[in-house]
């Protein structure tokens, strides 16, 4: 998987499981992506840095290197919004 597909969907999983602590299943999803920017793409140190009204940042370290990355918060929320607009996913 590229680096920026893995990047963006652990970030939107990762805002689904924050927002949802007793969904499992976003949990172990939010892993997977983890997991896969580890060993895949050398990422550590994996965190939401801060949260405005407009963007989302992430800092990570890939080689000893500290990176950051934003993205656009309306996109990154989306998978939130759309489960939570589900009622199948709101029992």
């Amino acid at each position: 998987m590229k680096f920026q597909d893995a990047l963006f969907n652990w970030l939107q999983i990762k805002i689904v499981a924050n927002a949802r602590p007793d969904d499992r299943a976003a949990l172990d999803t939010c892993e997977f992506f983890a997991a896969i920017l580890t060993e895949d793409h050398g990422v550590s140190e994996l965190n939401i840095e801060t949260t405005d009204a407009t963007m989302v940042h992430i800092r990570y370290v890939v080689d000893g290197q500290a990176k950051k990355q934003m993205f656009p918060r309306e996109v990154a929320e989306q998978l939130l919004h759309d489960i939570n607009s589900n009622p199948k996913y709101n029992e």
